[in-house]
């Protein structure tokens, strides 16, 4: 079977032009796009979307398999994984157009094998330089209707996903950008085979798309959703990546791509009787965009070195309080996770999450003065952890605590905060190549379709992602540090994760899902390191995501016999459809790796090995 599939990635590597031109010159592409008329025969997803695969050379596993594909044919080209998760993230951008792209922005957490030092790239979006806090408040100090102010221009943040490839590239990678982005530009040229996700994702927001004339052409074939098995074609974003790869970043940043995004951004061109808010975007506030190297933050967990990302995401944070928290139930009541009944481990699971969120949603944001330490500090979930009951959950909302560096108390609290608003859509990467640097990649535009405004002769959509502020303070009288402000990032949920075992890459994970990110990572790394589930089966698994309100559950877990018992513990649960659409990458030495990605969820995911075994 791996066989076979080893020959099908390789017809695409061909189709793609690998042995030739995909990752060649200016020359070779001049040729081909005169021979093709710039559009060539379409590319076809003949590959299935294989769940998990183990072998050796390098893997990648992402949700599409174009774009795992991409990544495997540049590790196969002598690319590192920095190299790899560039090019697939480029891909995602033309075949996951609604969740990622150059419109977007995300976090990039990298480990050098040569310096076994963990790294990390912000390309979060931010707020043009005239935003105040009062930014979504009404002229009666209301909150604007978040749907409103989602499908706008003043929802549309400085992009810095192109900025974060950039700087990958340079400072991690051994390929330079321009030639990582051919083998999208020739996916959006010569187009893919659309799948359920992508036609069910277009039918959804078919009606917001239509309030917008050049997303509407773009996506829609004579105003409805292409079906399922037709080539999408995207010859606008092709010559955009081209401008790019000819120009430099600069094109988007200061060029001409960057007069039409903050054109379109201030003044959306809408149909015929749509009126929207008008963006504040400025040449300055996008000329002077930076991708930010950064330090991550980590926490031990059964002997295990666990990296994310730190400020503005609240992902690594709250994973980190998360972990500390299962640890300290442990202590508490004697019993490892590992050895309790699977609605125990829900149970212990949501408590815990619930209470790092309620931590969360008071002290993280884009300030100074986070008290990051505290928040992932053992001693800080000791004392949360003095709330917990066996047999009972906590009322929702539960208040957060005080992490002062005081913890000779139980914290019993302070104040208790609903839960933000946020969306639900981006994509998630991760790569491992054969010399042992990992990358774990999440990119969004937020929404599933971002703001829905396509930049006109660009073929890219814009994000939404100021609406990760909050519109107003959570409580009257308590500082809330997510407000708006000039220049701001907004806070994130997005949590790529790498995991060490004494210094050395243990695995990589994340997913999209917006707020359900977190309790996403937290739970597939439980499950695989607590419960001893297969990488694959982690990742499958149905999910519970407790945000400090009325709990998600998935997959059927609410109507399960587990799910009745978590009832009885009095827990609220959800019953939806689907909790992200994760994939991850163990490494297992001796230049081994299993690639896992989703077995049902977005339809499933994909998981590639450069050299399969048998």
């Amino acid at each position: 079977m791996r066989a076979s599939l080893r020959y099908l990635a390789l017809g695409l590597a061909g189709a793609l032009g690998v042995s030739g031109t995909v990752l060649g010159g200016s020359a070779a592409v001049a040729h081909e796009d005169r021979q093709h008329g710039g559009r060539g025969s379409p590319v076809t997803a003949e590959l299935p979307k294989v769940p998990t695969m183990t072998g050796g050379g390098g893997a990648v596993s992402s949700v599409d398999p174009l774009a795992s594909q991409v990544g495997i044919d540049v590790l196969e080209r002598g690319g590192n994984a920095a190299d790899a998760a560039v090019a697939a993230a480029a891909t995602l951008g033309v075949t996951e157009p609604y969740s990622a792209g150059i419109g977007g922005g995300g976090f990039f957490v990298h480990y050098d094998a040569a310096t076994g030092e963990v790294r990390t790239i912000d390309g979060r979006e931010t707020a043009p330089a005239s935003y105040t806090e009062d930014e979504f408040l009404g002229e009666d100090g209301e909150p604007l209707d978040f749907a409103t102010v989602v499908s706008s221009g003043a929802s549309v943040g400085v992009p810095g996903t192109l900025a974060t490839w950039e700087t990958a590239a340079e400072e991690f990678g051994t390929m330079d950008l321009r030639r990582l982005l051919r083998p999208a530009e020739r996916i959006a040229a010569r187009g893919f085979t659309v799948d359920e996700n992508f036609s069910e994702q277009t039918a959804s927001n078919a009606e917001r798309f239509r309030k917008f004339p050049a997303t509407a052409e773009l996506f829609l074939r004579d105003g409805e959703a292409p079906a399922v098995g037709d080539v999408f074609r995207n010859p606008d974003l092709a010559r955009t990546y081209r401008t790019i790869r000819h120009e430099g970043t600069g094109a988007f940043y200061d060029g001409s791509i960057g007069a039409a995004i903050v054109e379109e951004s201030r003044e959306p061109t809408t149909a015929e009787g749509v009126d929207v808010l008008p963006g504040e975007m400025t040449r300055k506030d996008l000329g002077s965009y930076e991708a930010l190297l950064k330090d991550p933050v980590s926490t031990e967990y059964r002997g295990l070195e666990v990296y994310g990302m730190g400020l503005p995401s609240s992902g690594g944070i709250t994973v980190a309080e998360t972990l500390n928290l299962l640890e300290a139930y442990d202590e508490r009541t004697g019993t490892a996770l590992a050895d309790v009944p699977e609605a125990q481990y829900l149970h212990r699971f949501s408590e815990a999450t619930a209470t790092a969120f309620a931590d969360r949603n008071r002290w993280i944001g884009d300030v100074a003065g986070v008290p990051v330490a505290e928040l992932t500090s053992q001693e800080f979930a000791d004392e949360r952890a003095c709330l917990f009951e066996e047999g009972a959950a906590q009322p929702r909302p539960i208040a957060f605590g005080e992490p002062d560096g005081d913890y000779a108390a139980c914290g019993t609290g302070q104040a208790r905060q609903p839960e933000p608003a946020g969306g639900v859509s981006t994509t998630h990467l991760n790569v491992a190549d054969r010399w042992g640097n990992v990358v774990s990649y999440t990119l969004t535009i937020e929404q599933t379709g971002g703001s829905g405004i396509t930049v006109p002769g660009h073929g890219f959509l814009l994000n939404n992602e100021l609406t990760d502020f909050n519109f107003a303070p959570l409580t009257e009288g308590v500082a809330d540090p997510n407000l708006p402000g000039p220049g701001k990032r907004p806070r994130s949920s997005m949590s790529p994760t790498i995991v060490l075992r004494d210094g050395e890459p243990w695995m990589s994970v994340g997913t999209p899902g917006g707020a359900t990110i977190i309790t996403t990572v937290a739970q597939i790394l439980t499950g695989h390191i607590d419960r001893d589930l297969a990488l694959v089966d982690a990742v499958a698994a149905p999910r519970l995501s407790s945000r400090n309100g009325t709990e998600g559950a998935d997959l059927g877990l609410a109507g399960s016999p587990t799910g009745a018992q978590l009832r009885e513990l009095g827990h609220e649960l959800e019953d939806v459809r689907w909790i992200g659409n994760a994939s991850a990458i163990r490494v297992l030495g001796d230049g081994r790796f299993v690639a896992a990605a989703e077995t049902e969820r977005g339809y499933g995911g994909s998981a590639m090995v450069v050299d399969p075994e048998p």
